[in-house]
């Protein structure tokens, strides 16, 4: 599976994104995803995930109710919708995609990742 990440940019506090994540490959439907970001001198740290169906979803204490994760298995792509966004959320995202239908929170548990895409927000 091959991941390419978009959507990243400038954005004020409290403002939007929508990130999105196109994958290559088969059987994008039997793979759970997952959001990870990475600011600079910290460790990468789960945002969200949702399985191969779409069913569950899972998301950080902090991006609750800010963050929505959505996937469409028809065009194998996983959107990251961030609104009120904060300067703390400022980092790398990276997708992700599990050899597994079931979410989970830990980034070994993911096989392959994209590029990453910058999100910068500003106060």
């Amino acid at each position: 599976v091959q991941l390419q990440a978009s959507g990243g940019g400038l954005v004020q506090s409290g403002g939007s994104l929508r990130l999105s994540c196109a994958a290559s490959g088969r059987a994008f439907n039997r793979y759970a995803m997952g959001w990870f970001r990475q600011a600079p001198g910290k460790e990468r740290e789960f945002v969200s995930s949702i399985s191969a169906s779409g069913a569950m979803v899972r998301y950080e204490d902090s991006v609750k109710g800010r963050f929505t994760i959505s996937r469409d298995n028809s065009k194998n792509t996983v959107d990251l919708l961030m609104n009120s966004l904060k300067p703390e959320d400022t980092a790398v995202y990276y997708c992700a995609a599990r050899n597994s239908a079931l979410t989970s929170i830990w980034s070994w548990e993911y096989a392959y990742w994209g590029q990453g895409t910058q999100v910068t927000v500003s106060s």
